[in-house]
């Protein structure tokens, strides 16, 4: 392994959780280019192995909810932290990311938890819709629009994995692409609300819990 992790405790709710992330954003490592070939620069590779503010949001969101039974989807796990918390609360959750890695790290951080069964699934955002994950209650996700084009490949894993009444959660900082993802989702049906909260030391409620129902 060429690539430095640290071990994050934390408290989400009622519970205690362990988080194997990287060490910093100076971590690299792709020797076969399996994450070059899947679109993922050097400078983007190591974002998925950080413990962001917004996914922290997005965990803490999850910890409160009324998610027993339900079918949940994390779109950009990353480290997992909220398929963790929504398979420890009796969700029937499926992480999934393009990360290479992104699978490891969620099988590490079970086993520090001591969980184990979540399942993963590597999911490129503009494939066509695979019919072996059915649909879903409820999709979340944190950190997932950082570019344009992300919104209109959102929008497309939705509409092929939503159920007809199904929830939409996203964790966003406030990096000016709410604003064309309300009108993407408004487009395909849902109705859209929001909730504000801080991010870091900013002096003003920049971050967005962004939530779709339908």
């Amino acid at each position: 392994m060429r690539y430095q992790t640290r071990v994050i405790d934390l408290r989400v709710g009622e519970h205690e959780y362990r988080i194997r992330a990287l060490k910093d954003l100076q971590q690299f490592h792709d020797p076969d280019q399996a994450a070059e070939k899947l679109g993922i620069s050097p400078s983007m590779w190591s974002l998925f192995g950080q413990l962001w503010p917004t996914g922290l949001q997005l965990a803490n969101e999850i910890a409160v909810r009324d998610i027993a039974g339900k079918r949940i989807l994390e779109i950009g796990c990353g480290l997992a932290l909220s398929s963790l918390i929504a398979h420890k609360r009796q969700a029937d959750i499926t992480a999934s990311d393009r990360h290479p890695l992104a699978e490891d790290f969620l099988s590490q951080n079970s086993t520090l938890n001591g969980l184990s069964g979540v399942p993963y699934k590597h999911l490129e955002w503009d494939a066509q819709r695979d019919r072996s994950l059915g649909g879903f209650d409820l999709i979340i996700g944190s950190d997932v629009l950082y570019e344009r084009d992300h919104i209109a490949l959102l929008a497309n894993v939705v509409k092929q994995y939503a159920h007809a009444h199904a929830e939409v959660l996203i964790a966003d900082p406030g990096r000016g692409n709410c604003g064309a993802m309300n009108t993407a989702m408004r487009a395909d049906g849902f109705t859209s609300s929001e909730r504000r909260f801080s991010i870091e030391d900013r002096p003003v409620l920049s971050g967005r819990m962004m939530r779709f129902q339908r």
